[in-house]
């Protein structure tokens, strides 16, 4: 049995065993559970609290009728549980009053798992917005994905900010087999305008980088063409060519002096601008792509704690955010970065306080004539145990 269902069977058989231990973990959601039996059970257990069940207040042994109505109460939502389960879990909890750790294991776990769906919900919306020619699903996903890390930061008690891991994910952006000959196409054209009409470099400069061609080769050529604009050198299929030689690209095979040529050669009347845009569309999208995956690769690290995946988690989303950014000053001007992603300063969020106490180690049992009904006292005393109804 993995140690995860293991820590979710403790939760539930701490509660049942001593329902004030629900007052402990008002921080765990159902839906932190993996396991649908648990979620209805853990909510049912929190309604029957709600509705001001005998047990809460119950003097003694825990009424047997804790267990039994919990049961019935999840039993209307899902099916297959049965009371010789529940008495299970009781059996499966080693100390009741453990409860705040196990229920910081269940978290840990729901953090993952949120983490690496959310992020595969970035990574099918890139794809389909690649094959489409758009943007829009990527932007949102993006942001559901920060929001979400963000949330989760203040569940585990932390700050979120970018924090590189140690070794990133190696992750290659690919462009889907569908479009690929028209990005490529869109490049050359794109390429074969800029060296034929110097002055439409001022078009794109300020927002197109060589990575955002999908064809590295494109890349380094928009590099020299950049080069060349940088210096104020004219521009021509010559100078082009000197500056590939130069920065040993037709040495190691990059560029060839035909490819160069070819896509000099190619040139019609386009708008630089327009085509930057396409090229641009296409980069934010394999860019979404490949930081999904490298957000879920993140995520399925068991051994990754939730502070630190979260953290890392925003760090390698820094590369879709910067291409996003350049995508909204080709189009509508410079926005504000994604309030997500912006690490708070001051005060931290009282959500932040909870959950960190709620972590936090508990304390000494105090002495037996001030312990409050269901309190653990020493090693020796143990919990309540079921009585008869």
């Amino acid at each position: 049995m993995k140690p995860l269902l293991q820590a979710e069977q403790a939760v539930l058989g701490s509660v049942l065993l001593d329902p004030d231990q629900l007052a402990n973990l008002d921080w765990l959601a159902p839906g932190h559970f993996c396991r649908p039996v648990h979620q209805a059970l853990f909510a049912a257990l929190h309604q029957l609290r709600s509705d001001g069940h005998p047990a809460i207040s119950a003097e003694g042994p825990v009424p047997l009728s804790w267990v039994t109505d919990a049961v019935d109460e999840a039993g209307r939502h899902v099916r297959g549980l049965t009371a010789v389960y529940a008495h299970t879990l009781v059996s499966a909890c080693p100390r009741p009053e453990h409860a705040p750790v196990y229920g910081r294991m269940v978290l840990e776990g729901a953090i993952h798992r949120t983490i690496a769906a959310y992020a595969s919900h970035l990574h099918q919306a890139a794809r389909a917005d690649a094959l489409q020619g758009e943007v829009e699903g990527s932007l949102r996903s993006a942001d559901v994905l920060a929001e979400v890390l963000t949330d989760l930061a203040r569940r585990w008690g932390t700050d979120p900010r970018p924090v590189a891991p140690p070794t990133t994910p190696t992750t290659v952006p690919t462009t889907p087999t569908g479009r690929a000959d028209q990005v490529a196409e869109d490049e050359r054209f794109l390429l074969a305008v800029l060296a034929e009409q110097p002055k439409a470099m001022e078009e794109v400069v300020g927002w197109l980088r060589p990575g955002d061609f999908a064809d590295p080769a494109h890349g380094q050529l928009y590099r020299c063409l950049g080069a060349l604009h940088h210096r104020g050198e004219l521009i021509d299929r010559i100078t082009l060519l000197w500056e590939a030689q130069r920065r040993g690209l037709l040495a190691d095979g990059t560029l060839s002096g035909e490819q160069v040529t070819a896509i000099c050669d190619s040139v019609g009347p386009g708008s630089a601008e327009w085509l930057g845009e396409r090229v641009m569309r296409s980069s934010v999208t394999r860019t979404a792509a490949a930081s999904a995956r490298a957000v879920r690769a993140l995520a399925e690290d068991e051994a990754l704690g939730p502070g630190r995946l979260i953290n890392h988690a925003l760090y390698v989303l820094g590369p879709f955010d910067d291409a996003r950014t350049r995508w909204q000053s080709a189009t509508v001007g410079p926005s504000p970065a994604p309030k997500a992603l912006t690490p708070s300063h001051g005060a931290p969020h009282p959500a932040q306080v909870q959950a960190a106490l709620a972590r936090s180690s508990p304390r000494l049992p105090s002495p037996p004539s001030k312990l409050p009904r269901g309190a653990p006292g020493s090693a020796t005393v143990r919990p309540r145990s079921l009585g008869p109804s």
